[in-house]
């Protein structure tokens, strides 16, 4: 029977014979429930509707028969963007667990028609909409087989606020239950559909949802009565064509809505004067983790790998699932066994009797997992929670489904050079010198600029050439609106990312993103667009008179001349526009360095640093730059003229000073004499503190060179201890900054030397004075000692050839004896005296074999002891002697 143009939908199912009543059979389902998922195929093969109605929106119907499509793999989603503004979008997620999916594939299974029955997204997209996200309905649809609420009377206020986040919860804490999840399990997802009547949860859930509505009304939410205005006119049109044969797929909470009786007038009034925009759907691949809760999406699910599990394998879920779980630690090298997956299972089951729980849920099996596979820990569990409970699965849509041309040719691009798009984070090595691996990078950086992120590039691990680079790969569904933004740049990825460079180089703000667009053209191949970004950056350089500008701009404009070697570009263009930026900025920092305040100079000690490893890029790849007169003479002597002007700050001409000194372009007196100079009793305390940040501030390596010049570590000390008290606590935040970017070895070295102090060397081999171990000069002596043990740990012989050679810096004594008796014996050897000793052991040689440990007294007034090994003919002896000085070595 046909409804008339005045009513709504005839009363709830479950009145009639069969347990279904008279008009359309409405389904009130939660989103991505596989309970009520499975109770919609039921209660589907039970009623065999000659229409299928399903939440979502009606210009999508065109794209339903994909869904039949072998190619098609669940999570997908229904993508819609306005054509003009395709980042104003939305997207409907389906899980091969949602109930909407469920009924879309029996529909076409049956031969069935499927529509969809919400608002247009030509309205909920139009630009005067309110609503941000129309796939999400505002509170979460209730589940099937919900029990409503005890009373009438109305909620407070802060139960209503409840209600409007997620009426399930209102549901659960009714039913004495603290987790809406927990509760949900037990009342659907553990309780098969009813064999005798398939529409019974349905009847109970209206129920339910009904309650809820009398006393919260839409929950807050003004958008839901004109969705389901919309929603009762689809319905009647279908009921007109299909009289009562019509089975209706929607969330719970919109399900008394439908039901109620309201005339044809009031809705269309409802819906008159709604904005318009034009919009274009297809189906996109979608993951689980986007349909997590976690994730913002506000009908989301807390578990959805869980959930897909119990869909899946309806029959001994847990079983099935410690197995998952089991296989996945077994993949990380984790120790678990079969007897593990018993005991967990077991462990479950167990819980779930003592919680009075029908059967273990997620809740018992991750308890269950923790004990017996995790030994306690919660390291391993998060692994499992996040591959499994949430899950790293990505569907498929088939290539015949819509999309723009840009995601054509990305999608053969990624088959081309073999880069799937997953969506679990993975890194990838690319040698250049490879032609995939070049292509394959071309692809990303041309991505990136057109804002698809689909990899960011990562530090390489194994090399820092030029010819490797580490991207890390992750492709994320909102990916795919990024795809059809960059559309309107052009039809491939080339000509999009030509299209976007030259229309970024043009509306640049600053010089030096010119600069670093220019360096990123050339990691993208993009030769059209190089002249444009070219143009725009001369133009810009000749005008910018901001030394800081000029800095900021070189270094990635000289890095950009790397690339030509490996890619095989031409940057001679580049190469031009370089020098003669260096030359404006040489000409122009020392003026630029002076009258600045703290953090001006800080600033500027940045833009230095930066230009100074600019200027060795430049250097290298620019032909006789290496002399005095080259770019790095140029350079250093404006380094020079930093260092000795007294108008620029402390922490410039300090680190001036440091950039001399490393690159050899400064004797250590000098440095020491500068260094002087600026901590002299009559520098402010403050400027003294900046000299000393510039020089040895921050993590350059500074600290490793106070540790290894005690000169300079004696000035810092010496000024230190004399600043006054009261400008002590101005400048201690300053010194805290620098020595405290320092590693901690290099800390405890420079505080050992600082507490010991200056003291005599009682080395009387060496020259100076100072601290033990640090002095002006090399110790040959002691270096020399090392050199005999250094070639038999390596396998090379004696050093000089001569074997039995004693090295030191007292004496030198040559041994050679023929012995046969044991011991005691007395020995006279060549050269240095006669040496007398007793020993025991064991004698091993050619003839007789002996090794021989023993002590002696030389007649050079020392006495020794070592080890002797005997042959037939030659004896070697290895003493260790008390003169601090004194290395006595025999190979």
């Amino acid at each position: 029977m046909s409804a008339g143009p005045g009513s709504g939908p005839p009363p709830a199912p479950g009145a009639g014979a069969g347990g279904r009543g008279p008009g359309p059979l409405l389904l009130g389902v939660r989103h991505h429930g596989p309970g009520s998922a499975r109770a919609v195929r039921a209660a589907l093969d039970a009623a065999e509707p000659r229409v299928v109605l399903i939440e979502g929106p009606p210009e999508a119907d065109a794209l339903v028969p994909l869904a039949a499509d072998k190619e098609m793999r669940p999570p997908v989603a229904l993508l819609a963007h306005v054509t003009d503004e395709p980042g104003r979008s939305a997207f409907w997620p389906l899980a091969e667990f949602s109930p909407e999916w469920v009924a879309i594939r029996w529909a076409l299974e049956h031969g069935v028609e499927a529509r969809f029955i919400d608002l247009p997204a030509a309205h909920t997209l139009a630009p005067e909409s309110e609503e941000t996200d129309p796939g999400q309905d505002g509170p979460v649809d209730a589940p099937a087989g919900a029990v409503p609420p005890a009373g009438d009377s109305a909620p407070p206020p802060d139960e209503a606020a409840a209600v409007r986040i997620d009426p399930l919860a209102v549901l659960a804490e009714t039913a004495g239950y603290d987790d809406p999840e927990r509760w949900w399990e037990d009342v659907v997802e553990h309780r098969g559909p009813a064999a005798d009547d398939p529409f019974a949860p349905f009847a109970v859930l209206e129920e339910a949802m009904t309650s809820l509505r009398e006393a919260y009304g839409d929950g807050g939410h003004d958008r839901d009565p004109v969705r389901e205005a919309y929603m009762r006119l689809r319905i009647r049109a279908a009921q007109r064509e299909f009289a009562d044969d019509v089975a209706v797929v929607c969330g719970a909470w919109h399900v008394p809505a439908l039901r109620r009786r309201a005339t044809v007038g009031a809705d269309r009034a409802l819906l008159k004067g709604l904005p318009k925009a034009k919009v274009q759907l297809t189906w996109v691949p979608w993951t689980h983790r986007r349909l997590s809760r976690a994730s913002g999406y506000g009908a989301g699910i807390d578990s959805p790998g869980w959930y897909g599990h119990l869909f899946s394998a309806p029959d001994r879920p847990v079983e099935r699932w410690m197995t998952k779980v089991a296989r996945l630690l077994r993949d990380e090298d984790r120790g678990v066994s079969s007897a593990h997956v018993i005991e967990a299972v077991r462990l479950a089951g167990t819980l779930a009797a003592m919680r009075g729980r029908p059967l273990p849920g997620l809740t018992e099996t991750t308890d269950a997992v923790r004990a017996v596979m995790c030994e306690g820990s919660d390291v391993p569990l998060d692994l499992v929670r996040d591959r499994l409970v949430v899950g790293e699965v990505l569907g498929e849509v088939p290539e015949s489904a819509p999309a723009v041309p840009l995601q054509r040719d990305l999608a053969q691009a990624q088959r081309r050079l073999r880069l799937k798009p997953e969506p679990l984070e993975r890194e990838i090595e690319l040698d250049l010198r490879k032609e995939t691996d070049a292509a394959r990078s071309t692809l990303l950086h041309r991505l990136r600029l057109l804002g698809i992120a689909w990899g960011e590039p990562a530090v390489s691990r194994g090399s820092t050439g030029t010819f490797r680079e580490t991207w890390r790969l992750r492709w994320e569904p909102e990916l795919s609106v990024r795809v059809a933004e960059a559309g309107v740049w052009g039809t491939t990825v080339l000509a999009a990312a030509t299209a976007r460079a030259e229309a970024d180089a043009v509306g640049a703000p600053a010089l030096a993103e010119v600069t670093a667009l220019a360096e990123r053209c050339l990691l993208a191949e993009l030769p059209d667009a190089l002249p444009v970004v070219m143009r725009v950056l001369a133009d810009r350089a000749a005008l910018d008179t901001d030394v800081g500008h000029l800095a900021q701009a070189l270094p990635a404009l000289v890095r950009s001349l790397r690339y030509g070697d490996v890619r095989g570009t031409d940057t001679r263009a580049l190469a031009g526009v370089a020098a003669g930026l260096a030359e404006r900025i040489f000409v122009g920092l020392p003026p630029a360095c002076a009258a600045l305040d703290g953090d001006a100079a800080v600033e500027m000690r940045g833009h230095v640093e930066a230009v100074h490893g600019a200027v060795g890029l430049l250097a290298e790849a620019t032909e006789g730059a290496a002399g005095g007169g080259g770019v790095r003479g140029r350079w250093h002597a404006v380094l020079r003229v930093l260092a000795a002007r007294g108008t620029v700050p402390g922490v410039v001409a300090g680190r001036a000073v440091r950039l001399l000194l490393d690159e050899g372009e400064l004797a250590q007196e000098e440095a020491a004499r500068l260094m002087g100079l600026a901590l002299s009793p009559g520098t402010e305390p403050a400027d003294g503190a900046a000299w000393i940040e510039g020089f040895v501030g921050g993590g350059s390596g500074g600290g490793m060179l106070l540790v290894h010049d005690e000169r300079l570590l004696a000035l810092v000390d010496t000024w230190l201890t004399g600043v006054p008290a009261d400008a002590f606590t101005d400048v201690l935040p300053l010194l805290r900054r620098t020595f405290s970017a320092y590693e901690p070895g290099v800390r405890r070295t420079l505080g050992e030397l600082v507490r010991r102090g200056p003291a005599p060397r009682t080395n009387t081999g060496a020259t100076g004075s100072g601290l033990p171990g640090f002095a002006p000069d090399l110790d040959t002596g002691r270096a020399d000692a090392v050199l005999p043990l250094l070639s038999l740990l390596l396998g090379l012989g004696d050093p000089d050839g001569e074997p039995g050679t004693y090295t030191g810096t007292t004496d030198t004594d040559t041994d050679t004896d023929t012995d046969t008796e044991t011991d005691p014996h007395t020995a006279t050897g060549g050269t240095g005296g006669t040496h007398t000793g007793t020993g025991t052991g064991t004698r091993s040689g050619t003839g007789d074999g002996d090794a021989h440990t023993g002590t002696g007294t030389d007649n050079d007034a020392h006495t020794g002891t070592g080890t002797r090994a005997d042959s037939d003919s030659t004896r070697a002896d290895s003493d260790s002697d008390s003169e601090d000085d004194l290395v006595r070595m025999a190979p």
